[in-house]
């Protein structure tokens, strides 16, 4: 991997002496939101993750490398280059023996934050199961890689036009904790709740750290799993979200839309009938979600201290 993964120096000191890192995709910036607030929403989320102590690692492919730790040049490469691909788990080897660019996506960014030693990741929404999957069978690669990588993901649930049942019902079946903090419902990305229970609620950071360390010493290979809903005021109401969001996936079969492209056409379109509102919220829940992923790395620094 050292020919194909590039480590920045204060990432790899802060996490060789046991320091508090956080990773962070890059899909957020070149495919997340619009310049130039996809820029500045990624700086600010950068100064989030060390208001709470923390080193932010945000991680890409650049120029036919992993880059984990990009440099705020590189993160401004990625949000002014229009159509730089999506990279998951599936694409990382064709796009790193292209020699070019990839905006890494949760699964594919949890691989190279792994290989690189950090145990924290925050994302706004993570991947899961789709509506209708007993005959898509359309399960996102973020979930298979939950089961192989010692990582806490802290997130506002999963993305909104995705079944939360199922997607609960998949990580239990895999073994992968989802814990509540301060929060009792499953959140949905945009909306404060997708109407499901968190398994756990945690009140306080240390026993969350605690939990988390527990989980991986008994012998445990996978993810453990923290949510934290959108604050209240930036939340869009989840029964029009999701009602919309059915609306808009019925069209995306009329239109015939499909495989990678239905996401982006969906979430599209309900930004469009949201009149950019899907936008603030995004904004509002990257930061929310970042800012704690700080605070959980730095309790599980010094739980691990």
């Amino acid at each position: 991997m050292t020919d194909l993964i590039s480590v920045h120096d204060e990432v790899a000191d802060a996490v060789r002496s046991g320091q508090a890192v956080v990773a962070l995709e890059s899909s957020a910036v070149a495919h997340g939101l619009k310049y130039p607030m996809n820029l500045d929403t990624a700086r600010d989320m950068a100064k989030a993750v060390r208001a709470a102590g923390a080193v932010p690692a945000r991680v890409g492919i650049v120029d036919g490398r992993f880059v984990v730790g990009m440099t705020d040049e590189q993160i401004e490469r990625f949000a002014t280059t229009p159509g730089i691909p999506k990279v998951s788990t599936r694409d990382v080897g064709p796009v790193i023996a292209g020699g070019g660019l990839g905006a890494t996506t949760v699964s594919s960014t949890l691989l190279a934050a792994a290989h690189a030693g950090i145990e924290v990741f925050a994302t706004a929404g993570i991947g899961g199961v789709h509506f209708n999957a007993q005959e898509t069978f359309d399960v996102s690669p973020d979930l298979i890689q939950f089961t192989r990588h010692r990582v806490a993901v802290v997130c506002a649930g999963a993305k909104s036009i995705l079944d939360p049942a199922l997607t609960l019902e998949y990580l239990e079946t895999h073994g992968i904790p989802v814990v509540g903090y301060r929060c009792d419902d499953f959140p949905a990305y945009y909306s404060v709740s997708s109407g499901q229970r968190n398994p756990r609620r945690v009140e306080d950071l240390g026993d969350l750290a605690r939990g988390i360390r527990a989980h991986w010493a008994v012998g445990n290979e996978g993810a453990f799993v923290v949510t934290h809903p959108i604050a209240e005021a930036d939340a869009l109401p989840s029964e029009e979200v999701y009602a919309l969001i059915h609306e808009k996936m019925a069209e995306a079969r009329r239109e015939g839309v499909s495989g990678p492209e239905v996401t982006p056409h969906i979430l599209g379109a309900v930004a469009a009938a949201t009149k950019g509102a899907t936008a603030e919220a995004n904004r509002s829940v990257l930061l929310s979600t970042t800012a704690l992923a700080g605070e959980v790395a730095v309790a599980l620094a010094r739980e691990a201290a």
